[in-house]
C-alpha cells in the first residue's frame, strides 16, 4: 500500500474509533490525538456563558448610560446569565454549589449596576463604596471556587476577577466620556479576558473530574 493511502486509512480508523468511544480526532501540527468529546463541549459551554456575561454587561452599560428603555430587559437577561454560569458547574459540584455561585454572581451584577449609576451621577463617595464591595464580592467568589477545586488558586482567581472588574469599570468610564475608539479596543480586552477565565475554570474541572468529562 502506498504511503499516502496507508495514512488515509489509519486516519479514518482513528476517527471511527474516536467517535465510537465518545472522543473526537484533533489534528495539530500534523499529529493526530484523541480528545474527549465531553471536554470539548465543556470548554465550548463555559466560553459561551462567560462571553454572554461580558456581552450583556456591555449592553447594560450602554443602555444605562444612554437612558435607554432597554436597560431593565438587558439587566434581567444578565441575571439569567448568572444562573447559566451556576448551572454550568452544578453537574460537577452539585445543585447547592451551583445555586451558591449564582447568588454570588448576582450580587456581582447588582453591585455593577451601582458602580455604573454612581459613575454616571459623578458621585465619587458612592462609587468608592460600590467599588470596595465589588472587590470584596470578587474575593468571596474566588474563595468559594478555590474551596471547591484544589486546581483553582484563590489568588489566581481573585486576580482574574479583579482584572475583569477593572476592565468593566474602564468600559463604563469610556462610555460616559464618549471615547468610542478606546471603548471598542477595551472591549476586545474584556472579551479575551473572559475567554481566559472560562478556560481556566474548564481546565480545573477537567483535572478534578477526568472520569466525568
Amino acid at each position: 500500500m502506498r504511503t499516502p493511502l496507508r495514512v488515509a486509512v489509519l486516519l479514518s480508523a482513528a476517527a471511527l474509533g474516536g467517535c465510537a468511544s465518545g472522543s473526537v480526532v484533533s489534528q495539530a501540527g500534523g499529529d493526530v490525538a484523541l480528545v474527549r468529546r465531553g471536554a470539548v463541549e465543556l470548554k465550548q459551554d463555559m466560553r459561551k456563558v462567560w462571553t454572554d456575561h461580558v456581552v450583556y454587561t456591555r449592553e447594560y452599560i450602554a443602555a444605562a448610560v444612554a437612558n435607554d428603555g432597554s436597560a431593565s430587559a438587558v439587566a434581567a437577561r444578565l441575571m439569567k446569565n448568572q444562573e447559566d454560569i451556576g448551572n454550568a458547574v452544578a453537574p460537577y459540584y452539585g445543585s447547592a454549589a451551583g445555586a451558591k455561585l449564582t447568588d454570588l454572581l448576582k450580587a456581582h451584577i447588582n453591585i455593577a449596576t451601582e458602580v455604573v449609576a454612581a459613575a454616571k451621577a459623578g458621585d465619587n463617595t458612592k462609587l468608592a463604596d460600590a467599588d470596595r464591595r465589588w472587590h470584596d464580592n470578587a474575593a468571596d467568589i474566588a474563595g468559594f471556587l478555590a474551596g471547591a477545586n484544589p486546581n483553582w488558586s484563590r489568588d489566581g482567581l481573585r486576580m482574574m476577577l479583579n482584572e475583569h472588574l477593572s476592565l468593566t469599570t474602564q468600559e463604563a468610564v469610556l462610555k460616559l466620556q464618549k471615547r468610542w475608539t478606546e471603548d471598542v479596543a477595551n472591549f476586545d480586552q474584556i472579551y479575551m479576558q473572559a475567554l481566559h477565565m472560562a478556560d481556566a475554570l474548564t481546565d480545573g474541572i477537567l483535572k478534578q473530574f477526568p472520569a466525568k468529562v
